[in-house]
């Protein structure tokens, strides 16, 4: 059965840091304030894990008819996600794709390998991910920027004192510091530790966990984080289980972590096996699903996709059943597939 590509309502999640303005003016919602939704979760079949926020379901894609992503997927998963995938993942997408709009400092984190998730959390899924930056605003005189990746000689000893001291500036001065521009792109492996610093606008493909290990017990802006959202559980000796304590210097983790775009590819399989990214500026671009489900965010430009207009903020997904279609007039665009198979 041949099916037609769906569009999808936007999905936000609270989260512990604010901002989200600039993805509101991307659906043309001018002046509103930042606040605790600064993420759209775009092709979403994960829950967001908040502490106190456990009885919302919130980060879920729904059909533009109310039907939950997940549901339509359960209902017929080899059309939508192709037998392989479905062999190999079940129902999983094996990714989640998200807006980022940061206007503070993110937290210093660290998300796990997929062996320390299946050992810690018993799941198929770490969260490697991947940044790719959309553009980004000065925030208090300061331009965007990301941490990411030990310095030479961080140890488990040191990075736990740091946290038990909660002594935020040595632990930013434990990480690589990188000003970020339009088009960089950053892989985040998991146990690497990192913080996405305020005024990046970006947008995120990763592995479809939300295991978020804190390491800073209140957020630059001044809000608690709570015991279970530092640790998801773990314990706070046992989160420190999910870092690699690795360290590079500088020179060596641009090489190994800063991607270097290659025409219309972010990033591919060659680069890591989670997932895979392409940005689109484009005219009449034909969409094949070859067999492979994926998904298209629409970032600027106007056109239709069979007759029916689209503008900035729209999303689609698209199933691996799905009939060859065009994306008609000027548009730019992002297209993500799941896990390699």
């Amino acid at each position: 059965m041949n099916t037609l590509p769906i569009k999808l309502r936007p999905a936000t999640a609270w989260r512990t840091y604010i901002g989200g303005s600039l993805i509101r003016e991307l659906h043309n919602n001018i002046g509103t304030k930042d606040d605790h939704f600064p993420e759209e979760w775009i092709m979403s079949t994960v829950i967001a894990r908040n502490s106190g926020r456990e009885d919302i379901v919130e980060g879920q894609s729904i059909a533009e008819d109310g039907t939950p992503l997940i549901e339509l997927i359960n209902n017929d998963p080899i059309s939508m996600l192709g037998a392989e995938h479905y062999k190999k993942h079940g129902t999983n997408l094996g990714v989640l794709v998200k807006l980022i709009d940061s206007a503070e400092r993110l937290t210093v984190q660290v998300h796990p390998t997929r062996e320390a998730a299946e050992k810690l959390f018993s799941s198929q899924f770490g969260k490697t991910e991947c940044w790719h930056i959309l553009g980004g605003r000065s925030i208090g005189g300061e331009e965007p920027c990301v941490y990411f990746g030990f310095k030479e000689g961080i140890t488990r000893e040191y990075w736990k004192k740091c946290f038990d001291l909660q002594d935020i500036p040595a632990m930013l001065n434990c990480l690589h510091k990188f000003n970020v521009k339009k088009g960089d792109t950053f892989l985040i492996e998991g146990g690497i530790p990192h913080a996405i610093g305020a005024g990046c606008f970006l947008i995120e493909i990763q592995e479809p966990t939300d295991y978020s290990v804190r390491t800073e017990r209140v957020t630059p802006a001044g809000l608690s984080v709570p015991d279970f959202m530092c640790h998801q559980g773990l314990g706070f000796d046992k989160m420190f289980d999910c870092f690699t304590y690795q360290g590079y210097p500088k020179t060596e983790v641009a090489k190994r972590w800063c991607i270097k775009q290659k025409g219309n590819t972010i990033i591919d399989y060659s680069n890591t096996k989670m997932f895979r990214l392409e940005h689109y500026f484009t005219q009449n671009a034909q969409i094949t699903s070859e067999g492979l489900f994926s998904g298209i965010y629409i970032l600027g430009g106007s056109g239709n996709i069979l007759g029916s207009p689209i503008k900035k903020g729209d999303q689609f997904f698209i199933p691996a059943d799905c009939d060859s279609f065009q994306v008609n007039g000027n548009v730019e665009f992002v297209r993500f597939y799941g896990p390699a198979l």
